[in-house]
C-alpha cells in the first residue's frame, strides 16, 4: 500500500482520491460517434423515441424501431415486463433504425445496470430530485473514470449488437450512450440547475404529466408554466439538451421528444391508411355486434 512499483503512474503511499487512471480504456484518437440518437443531439437536431408501453413480442419491437423514431423508449418504470423480455426484444433487431432505450424504474445500479448491458443506447431516469441521485443515474450509466458501471458482460459486448463498434464497445460507450434525466416534482425543480449540471448528463426531461401532478396546476396556467420555465432555463443554462412531449415539438429550445405508445401508434396508423374508410364498418342491429340501443 505504501510503495508503487516501478515504472508506475501513481507513486507514493495509495490514495484512491489521487488515483491516475489509466489509458487501457481510451478511445482511439480518431473515433466517431456510432450512435445516431447521440450524433444528432450534437448536431441539435430533434430527436423522438417512440415508447414501447406493454409489448413484450420481439416482432412488435422491431416494427416500432423500424417505423421512423430515432430511439425506443422501452417503459420499465409503469410497466410489469422483466429485463429478461427487454433484452430478447432488442437483441431481435438491434441495428433497426431507432436504437434501443428505455425509462427504468429508479436511479439504481441494478436497473441501470440492467440496461447497459442488454444494449440501452438510451437511458432515460424518472423522478430525480436532488444532485446526488443525478449522480447515482450518472454513475451507473457510465463506466470509470467518469463512472461506476461495472464491466460485467451482457449482450450488449456481442457482435451482434454493439461488440463490433468502431473502437470497441468498452472504449467508446462512454461517449456514444445518452443519458436523459427527468424533472417531475418541487423538489426536482428546486435543484433543477446542479442536476442539469452533473457531468455526463445529455438532456433534462420537463415532465408534463407529473409536473402538474406534484404541482397541482394545469399546462397553461401560469404556475405550470413557470416550473416549465426552470427546466428549461436549467437545461439550456447547463449546455444541456431539452426533452418534453411530441406535442411540445415547437416549443423554442425543446430538441428531444417522448412519442405515443405501441398501440397509440396503431390507431395512428390505420387512420392514416384508410383515411375516410376509417370505422365506416356496416351496423347489424342483431347479435353481440349490435349497437346497443340508445348508443348513438
Amino acid at each position: 500500500m505504501k510503495t508503487s512499483l516501478p515504472g508506475a503512474a501513481n507513486t507514493g503511499a495509495f490514495d484512491a482520491a489521487r488515483w491516475k487512471y489509466g489509458p487501457n480504456f481510451d478511445a482511439p484518437a480518431d473515433s466517431k460517434i456510432w450512435n445516431p440518437v447521440k450524433l444528432k443531439m450534437m448536431q441539435g437536431g430533434k430527436v423522438t423515441g417512440g415508447t414501447l408501453f406493454s409489448a413484450t413480442d420481439p416482432e412488435t419491437y422491431c416494427a416500432m424501431a423500424n417505423a421512423g423514431y430515432d430511439f425506443i423508449w422501452t417503459e420499465m418504470q409503469h410497466n410489469t415486463r422483466e429485463w429478461e423480455q427487454v433484452a430478447r426484444m432488442w437483441r431481435a433487431c438491434p441495428h433497426a433504425k431507432a436504437v434501443p432505450g428505455v425509462r427504468v424504474a429508479y436511479a439504481d445500479e441494478r436497473e441501470i445496470q440492467h440496461a447497459t448491458d442488454a444494449g440501452a443506447l438510451v437511458i432515460v431516469v424518472p423522478t430525480v430530485d436532488t444532485v446526488e441521485e443525478a449522480k447515482a443515474a450518472r454513475d451507473w450509466t457510465y463506466f470509470p473514470p467518469l463512472g461506476k458501471r461495472s464491466q460485467g458482460g451482457g449482450q450488449a459486448f456481442d457482435a451482434a449488437m454493439w461488440g463490433n463498434v468502431p473502437g470497441g464497445y468498452r472504449a467508446t460507450i462512454n461517449d456514444n450512450i445518452v443519458l436523459i434525466l427527468m424533472i417531475e416534482t418541487l423538489e426536482g425543480i428546486k435543484n433543477a440547475h446542479e442536476i442539469a449540471s452533473v457531468p455526463g448528463v445529455t438532456a433534462v426531461f420537463a415532465a408534463s404529466g407529473d409536473l402538474g401532478n406534484f404541482s397541482g396546476y394545469a399546462q397553461g396556467t401560469p404556475d405550470y408554466e413557470r416550473l416549465i420555465n426552470v427546466v428549461h432555463d436549467a437545461a439550456i443554462g447547463a449546455g444541456k439538451r431539452l426533452c418534453g412531449p411530441l406535442a411540445w415539438r415547437d416549443r423554442p429550445d425543446f430538441t428531444c421528444f417522448q412519442g405515443g405508445s405501441e398501440t397509440a401508434a396503431i390507431a395512428r396508423g390505420v387512420a392514416a391508411e384508410l383515411g375516410p374508410l376509417t370505422n365506416t364498418q356496416a351496423k347489424v342491429t342483431v347479435g353481440p355486434l349490435a349497437e346497443p340501443p340508445g348508443k348513438h
